[in-house]
């Protein structure tokens, strides 16, 4: 009895010291058997899975070097134009002061909490204009 304590204290410290990983080499009991190339169908996909992901990955890097920048200077021109063209039919109407005032345009039930009462938070001078002592 002495001598099974013995060598299984002994087996026991040399457990202890042995390295976390003893071998490098892949034991096989109950697994599926390798293919040719020694990978099994598991280790085959998720080589095809990463491969599909660097192929994925060159070609959006290759779509967002080579195909936004023409694209966005081209939507930057475009509303560039559609600014100019707004502004240049805008200076051929009449000053705002000589606008109609329809009754259904800037109701005013009450005045506003800020400022001097009858500007909106989206007031902007040159396009907005309300007249209070103008009658319709």
């Amino acid at each position: 009895m002495f001598a099974q304590r013995q060598m299984f204290f002994a087996r026991l410290a040399a457990n202890l010291r042995a390295p976390a990983v003893r071998q490098t080499v892949q034991r096989r009991f109950a697994s599926t058997p390798a293919n040719e190339s020694g990978k099994n169908a598991f280790v085959r996909e998720r080589e095809a899975v990463k491969q599909h992901a660097a192929e994925t990955t060159e070609l959006w890097r290759k779509i967002s070097l080579y195909c936004i920048p023409p694209a966005l200077a081209l939507a930057g021109y475009n509303a560039y134009t559609l600014y100019n063209e707004h502004w240049e039919h805008w200076s051929h109407l009449p000053p705002l002061e000589e606008r109609t005032e329809y009754p259904y345009q800037n109701i005013r039930t009450r005045n506003y909490p800020w400022g001097d009462g009858d500007k909106t938070l989206f007031w902007n001078e040159s396009v907005n204009y309300h007249n209070r002592d103008k009658v319709t």
